[in-house]
C-alpha cells in the first residue's frame, strides 16, 4: 500500500466528519445518531462511488475495502465524542470539507489516470470525486449545494487536478505530487474564502 492509499483513507475520515457535523449542526432536523452517521457516510463515499461507477471499477471502493468503512466509522466517532468542541469551531465544517476536497481531488484524478482515461476526463473525475459527496450532504440537510454558491469550490478542485496531471507528466514522485496538489486545492479554497473571491456571474441577456 502506498502513501496515496492512506491519503484516501484520511480523506474519507475528514469527509465523514464534515457530513456528520453538518447534520448535527442542523438544529431544525431531528438529528438522531443514525441520521448523523448516514449523512457522514454518504458524504464520504458519494464522490468516490460515482467516480468508480463511471470508470467501471467494480465493486466500488467502499464495498471492496473494509478499511474505507472503518475510516468512516472513525470519523463518526470523532464527531460524537467531540461534538461541542467541533461545533464551537466556526471554521470546523469548512476546514474538514476543504481538506476533504483537496485529498479527494488528487486521489480521484490519480485513480482515473491509472484507469487509462484522457487527462481532461481525469481532471473532471477528480473534481467529481471531491464535490459530489458534498452535493448530496447539502441536499440532505436542505442547504444550497456549495457548487451553486458564489464561493470558489469546484474551481479549486480543477486547479489541483490540473496541477497533479502536470506534475505527473514531469514525472514528479507520486507521493510528493499527491501532497503538493492536495495542498494547492486547500490553499486556493482558503484564499478564495478569506478574500471573498468568486468567478464572474453568468447572466442570460434579457
Amino acid at each position: 500500500m502506498d502513501l496515496a492509499y492512506y491519503f484516501n483513507l484520511a480523506g474519507v475520515t475528514v469527509f465523514a466528519v464534515s457530513g456528520a457535523l453538518a447534520a448535527a449542526e442542523k438544529k431544525t432536523h431531528h438529528n438522531d445518531a443514525f441520521s448523523v452517521f448516514f449523512t457522514g457516510f454518504i458524504t464520504a463515499i458519494g464522490g468516490g462511488t460515482l467516480r468508480d461507477i463511471t470508470l467501471g471499477n467494480y465493486p466500488v471502493s467502499w464495498v471492496s475495502d473494509s478499511n474505507v468503512l472503518w475510516a468512516i466509522f472513525i470519523g463518526f466517532v470523532i464527531t460524537i465524542v467531540f461534538p461541542r468542541y467541533l461545533l464551537k469551531m466556526k471554521t470546523g465544517i469548512f476546514l474538514f470539507d476543504t481538506i476533504g476536497i483537496g485529498i479527494y481531488t488528487v486521489i480521484g484524478t490519480r485513480i482515473s489516470l491509472l484507469a487509462g482515461v484522457n487527462p481532461f476526463a481525469a481532471a473532471i473525475l477528480g473534481m467529481i470525486s471531491a464535490v459530489f459527496g458534498g452535493v448530496i450532504r447539502d441536499t440532505l440537510i436542505n442547504e444550497v449545494p456549495m457548487i451553486f454558491r458564489k464561493e470558489i469550490y469546484a474551481t479549486a478542485c480543477l486547479v489541483g487536478a490540473i496541477l497533479y496531471i502536470f506534475l505527473e507528466r514531469l514525472q514528479v514522485n507520486a507521493e510528493i505530487n499527491t501532497a503538493v496538489s492536495a495542498f494547492a486545492v486547500i490553499l486556493v479554497r482558503i484564499i478564495a474564502v478569506r478574500f471573498n473571491l468568486s468567478l464572474p456571474k453568468f447572466r442570460l441577456p434579457e
